[in-house]
């Protein structure tokens, strides 16, 4: 069942105000965790239709919300807004004078032509913060479309994702846009420690593009620093061995061998301790040269047993290792594990938010709201404040 949580008086950002512009994912993914760190979201969305994702279902939740969208907009308030109208406009200046940060993942260029870009609202309010969420970035590629498979295929993460020889294969989530919209918090939360110390807001720029490069960590450096172009591996890994899948007696099992003491453990647990000794397997780049020799000596072995016998004997014995989980799995051990990966949120259920502060914990204060919801609340109250 989820965890009901009582919401403290403050959070980390307490005080912050955040109008919203972005849609999707990326942008607010980040404004979502901003949010649970105690910052206010107000969520600017087009009048009728609103944030795309209240349109991407099944699947649903009981009251027939899209849960692609409640995967991201949580704790905020939504306005509509017509911003091709002056009346639009001038009501989103007035939430953006009211506001400390902006966030936008429109085509570069769209909010300066709407007289709401970073320049024109940076010289009106010096201390604002203003992050600019892009595909491509704001140059040479401006026009293009930051959907996230597009950016997984011209980015090089499906390149080494998929079988050997097989079809490159996409992330199972839109991976791009999460990173992505970590990175725009991170930058959002140094931009405002810098306004702190100055009083001076800034611009943050994060495109999918450069946050893909950057995600891909030993893949990208091995290419930039050692000049490899990596291929794709399925579940092995290019620089550590054994640490990928193997078939056991049911289901796929998973190892994470990252050292020699863990496989000289595992060589013991499976009965094989010559495998440890043999030249062929005695250090981890032996074992990564001799990659196929070693997996079917492993498997040979694994296939005895079940993928809960091995992930229950394993582990015990120093050895990473654990089953292929679906979904629903994965919450259950999580679980066991004292994780509280499920919060409700006046009677929806959400994913936690993983960041654990002991003074200032993230809170769940409003569940993803109705399109419009808060529109009255903002605009008609004769003060724009949203109090």
């Amino acid at each position: 069942m989820p965890a009901t949580h009582a919401t403290p008086a403050a959070g980390s950002l307490d005080g912050i105000r955040i109008a919203d512009f972005s849609r999707v994912l990326a942008g607010p993914y980040a404004t979502m965790l901003l949010a649970d760190l105690g910052a206010e979201v107000v969520k600017v969305e087009r009048p009728m239709a609103g944030d795309e994702t209240r349109s991407w279902r099944p699947p649903v939740d009981a009251a027939g919300t899209s849960t692609y969208f409640l995967a991201a907009n949580r704790n905020k308030r939504s306005v509509t807004l017509d911003l091709a109208t002056d009346e639009g406009r001038d009501r989103a200046r007035t939430l953006i004078t009211d506001s400390d940060v902006v966030v936008e993942n429109f085509r570069p260029g769209t909010m300066r032509k709407l007289g709401l870009g970073a320049e024109d609202l940076l010289a009106e309010h010096p201390r604002l913060v203003y992050c600019a969420i892009t595909g491509f970035g704001p140059d040479a590629g401006a026009d293009l479309p930051g959907y996230d498979l597009l950016v997984q295929a011209v980015g090089g993460l499906m390149s080494v994702t998929g079988e050997p020889g097989g079809e490159p294969v996409k992330a199972g989530v839109a991976l791009v846009d999460v990173i992505t919209g970590l990175h725009a918090s991170l930058g959002i939360l140094a931009a405002l420690r810098h306004r702190d110390r100055t009083g001076e807001g800034q611009l943050v720029e994060v495109s999918l593009l450069g946050s893909l490069l950057s995600a891909l960590v030993n893949q990208a450096s091995g290419y930039v620093a050692g000049g490899v172009v990596p291929g794709r591996l399925g579940n092995a890994h290019p620089s550590i061995a054994p640490y990928e899948t193997f078939t056991t007696a049911d289901r796929p099992l998973a190892l994470a061998v990252g050292n020699d003491r863990q496989f000289a453990a595992l060589a013991a647990i499976l009965g094989r301790p010559e495998l440890a000794a043999d030249e062929r397997f005695r250090t981890n780049p032996d074992r990564v040269a001799h990659r196929a020799e070693l997996r079917a000596a492993l498997e040979k072995e694994l296939c005895a047993e079940s993928a809960g016998h091995w992930a229950a004997v394993l582990p015990a014995a120093g050895v990473p290792a654990g089953p292929v989980n679906g979904i629903d799995d994965a919450f259950a051990y999580a679980r066991r594990l004292g994780l509280p990966a499920v919060v409700d949120v006046a009677g929806v259920p959400q994913v936690a938010n993983p960041v654990h502060l002991t003074a200032t914990p993230a809170t769940y204060r409003r569940p993803p709201p109705e399109l419009g919801e808060h529109t009255d609340e903002f605009f008609h109250s004769g003060k724009g404040d949203g109090t």
